[in-house]
């Protein structure tokens, strides 16, 4: 018999994930499907759910920011990137950040990091994209707090996985 429950122990990160339209307007949604995918030359994945304004503004500029979340996130601080929509709320409103010289978005606080990505391909998932990136430029911010995985997200903040997420299940 299938058990959907297997998945729970497979472990991922968890980051805030930021784009910017062709008109300049920037977004991010938290998400935990990022992975290195190869060394030489660095490659990674980034798979999104399609109804997302994030991955709109990716299609639109084919650059992303990826940013490990550290464990020193709280629930309210992921909620403003994870439960709502961009599309009528200003996510970086209150939120610290500064802009890449691509114009990405990257968030200054409770992040370990900033990659800076271009899609050099996409694989088309259904309901979500996959997307194949370079590395572009990347930086350590923060080494004091551990990034923040999946199983911490649940265990320790009992945070919940919304629907559209990659991982989630009725």
């Amino acid at each position: 018999m299938l058990n959907l429950k297997t998945l729970f122990t497979l472990n991922y990160g968890l980051y805030i994930v930021s784009s910017v339209s062709k008109e300049g307007k920037i977004n991010a949604m938290i998400a935990n499907s990022v992975e290195q995918v190869t060394a030489e030359p660095v490659r990674l994945a980034v798979t999104l759910n399609k109804e997302s304004l994030t991955h709109e503004y990716i299609k639109e500029s084919g650059l992303i920011c990826v940013q490990p979340l550290t464990e020193k996130a709280n629930m309210v601080f992921i909620g403003n990137f994870g439960f709502r929509t961009g599309r009528n709320y200003d996510k970086f409103a209150k939120i610290a950040h500064k802009l890449s010289k691509e114009g990405l978005p990257v968030v200054t606080e409770n992040t370990a990091a900033y990659l800076i990505l271009k899609v050099t391909d996409s694989i088309d998932l259904q309901t979500h994209t996959m997307f194949i990136c370079s590395l572009l430029d990347a930086e350590i911010l923060d080494t004091t707090c551990p990034p923040m995985t999946y199983s911490f997200y649940h265990n320790e903040l009992k945070g919940k996985t919304p629907k559209g997420a990659v991982t989630y299940q009725k």
